[in-house]
């Protein structure tokens, strides 16, 4: 039976073995893994979900992205918000807030990484890079 033990995890931290150091020196940055055998990136894995390697590297992102998918949530909130899955620039798919009117993202928007953390969920929080014209909202 395996027991997890904290100092197992301190110990761990930082080192090649794809740990993510949650006292990183930069708090304004995603951090997320890539596959050292096949080059995959992921978001928060223990595995890679293409070969199923364990030799992962932790790397910083950029944090250009773009939506993929928003939705507008009303339940257990205090006013509607929007819950986005964001491709980034280096293949990895994150789930976030978009900063905005709710119904006024859209899938293929280019967003950026802000410094601002959602209060409830501690999700990344994202800003729109460029509002595009729609001429039918």
């Amino acid at each position: 039976m395996y027991h997890h033990s904290g100092s197992v995890t301190q110990q761990a931290a930082g080192t090649s073995t794809g740990l993510l150091d949650p006292r990183g020196k930069d708090t304004d940055a995603i951090l997320f893994q890539r596959c050292t055998w096949c080059g995959t990136a992921m978001f928060h894995r223990l595995l890679c979900p293409v070969c199923r390697g364990s030799d992962l590297r932790t790397e910083r992102s950029e944090g250009a992205g773009t939506v993929r998918h928003s939705t507008v949530v009303h339940r257990n909130t205090p006013a509607a918000r929007n819950v986005s899955m964001i491709e980034m620039a280096e293949g990895f798919v994150v789930r976030g807030r978009v900063m905005g009117p709710p119904i006024g993202i859209h899938s293929g928007d280019r967003v950026r990484l802000s410094t601002a953390k959602d209060p409830v969920r501690g999700e990344p929080v994202f800003q729109l890079l460029d509002e595009p014209y729609r001429a039918w909202s």
